[in-house]
């Protein structure tokens, strides 16, 4: 069925260009996914704090290489934009930024993120966020930007905070970890041309989230 508009994000934004490398200041960018990147993932996914929110488990190096060689293929698809954080100067992982749930058609799509062990408490997920979301509505032209995580996930929620997702509600039972079903924080950034709100606009304020947090996890029934 044909569409009375265009889409907001034009697919050639990725289809028909390299993906970009972009700076995220203090010797730190983010950069396309290389296939030997694969050991430092598995490495990563081996972190209790990494497996404690993904689903996914890392069982061998080579099934990692797969992951790595499925991101950086995503960006030729326009399915997602997924980059490595990086040491510019030796090229070391420190983490990964991405967007996913790309909607071309209506400029929104989901931000994702993780740092490894050795590179946390130096603010490196909201800043490597925000050069991604720069990046995404300053460049690709996205509308919507959201972040999803789970109410007992601190760490995440202070990284939407710093890096400019306002807290917008509560999605139930909504996502689906080891231990079984959690509430979700729901964060969202709008592109800042068009992100004017009624007077009448209402937000959860940052400072409800750790009673939010104590939540229970809705556990599976085995």
């Amino acid at each position: 069925m044909p569409r009375s508009a265009p889409p907001i994000v034009a697919a050639e934004t990725f289809t028909r260009a390299v993906q970009p490398v972009l700076p995220v200041g203090d010797g730190l960018v983010l950069r396309p996914w290389l296939r030997r990147d694969g050991p430092e993932v598995y490495a990563a996914f081996q972190d209790p704090a990494i497996a404690r929110w993904h689903v996914r488990t890392a069982d061998t190096v080579e099934e990692v290489g797969d992951w790595v060689d499925a991101w950086a293929r995503s960006w030729g698809s326009a399915t997602a934009a997924n980059w490595a954080v990086a040491d510019s100067r030796s090229g070391r992982l420190m983490g990964r930024a991405s967007l996913h749930h790309m909607e071309l058609w209506h400029g929104e799509a989901a931000v994702a993120y993780w740092v490894v062990p050795a590179a946390r408490g130096r603010g490196i997920a909201p800043r490597a966020v925000d050069a991604l979301v720069g990046w995404a509505f300053e460049v690709a032209g996205f509308h919507r930007i959201e972040l999803r995580h789970s109410v007992h996930n601190i760490q995440s929620c202070s990284v939407a905070h710093k890096s400019g997702f306002v807290l917008e509600g509560i999605n139930r039972s909504a996502g689906l970890h080891t231990d079984g079903w959690h509430d979700m924080h729901l964060h969202a950034r709008i592109q800042p041309a068009r992100a004017a709100e009624p007077a009448c606009a209402h937000h959860l304020p940052y400072d409800a989230v750790p009673e939010a947090a104590t939540q229970p996890v809705h556990r599976l029934r085995r």
